[in-house]
């Protein structure tokens, strides 16, 4: 897919961290962006210094994902990439003793099922509504629209008390083929990034040396990944034409251990 000022772009968790880095980039090929977040102060910011509109989103809602597809075509046009951002996580056990009482408790279902609803469904919703969108369009070169979605390393070798977690990002690890294979005869293609321990603000509040130590654990580069390595691979997936249903980490070799 050529990038240029004739394609347009929306990015879920686009106000900040991995999103923000891929719009930039989009828009960098002139690229029309629309950024779906919850957080409107940086959200509108970051749409005003790109040129796009933000639309304030709550994946987990069918109202509000429809609302803002409404507003962001209305803007920019009909989307020919969807990159999804948007996700949370937590970290609790399955099933815990406290060291001090000897209480048994679980993880508490309301709290395993958010993130599934978030990560794995708040992603899928996206996807059907982009994709049916997309399919309004006149095919390009022989492509309507290109999908790129974000799961994690944490897919394959979550940690402990990442069960929902590894959950969530390992239905849109699972999802991805069967979805490239739904859209391909209406020439959409899908595609997931598995990023590693990257420097976004969920590690913003971290002490200096806690970071060093998290990228210390990384084989080569012994470093955090930038938010603009995902934003690069993303592009890649979306002008690479024969790029499809493919899974790719991107993590710099780590493979995590249990803690």
């Amino acid at each position: 897919m050529k990038l240029d000022s004739s394609i347009s772009a929306v990015i879920t968790g686009g106000a900040s961290g991995l999103g923000a880095a891929t719009a930039r980039k989009l828009a960098s090929y002139g690229v029309k962006v629309a950024l779906f977040d919850l957080n409107a102060e940086k959200g509108e910011a970051l749409a005003k210094e790109l040129g796009g509109v933000f639309c304030n989103v709550n994946v987990t809602d069918d109202a509000s994902v429809d609302a803002g597809f409404e507003k962001s075509r209305a803007a920019i046009g009909q989307e020919r990439i969807l990159i999804n951002c948007a996700g949370t996580g937590n970290a609790i056990k399955t099933a815990s003793r406290d060291k001090n009482t000897g209480e048994v408790s679980h993880f508490p279902l309301d709290k395993f099922n958010m993130i599934i609803q978030i990560n794995l469904v708040g992603t899928f919703r996206c996807i059907a509504k982009s994709a049916a969108g997309m399919m309004t369009l006149d095919p390009i070169d022989g492509e309507r629209g290109a999908i790129v979605n974000t799961a994690s390393v944490a897919a394959e070798d979550g940690q402990i008390g990442q069960a929902a977690y590894s959950a969530s990002k390992g239905g849109v690890v699972g999802m991805t083929l069967p979805i490239a294979r739904d859209l391909s005869r209406e020439f959409i293609r899908v595609n997931t990034i598995l990023p590693g321990i990257f420097n976004t603000p969920l590690l913003a509040a971290a002490p200096e040396p806690v970071k060093q130590a998290l990228g210390a654990q990384v084989p080569h580069p012994a470093r955090l990944g930038n938010p603009e390595e995902y934003a690069s691979l993303a592009t890649e997936m979306c002008r690479n034409a024969y790029f499809n249903g493919e899974d790719v980490r991107l993590d710099g070799a780590i493979r995590m251990a249990p803690r």
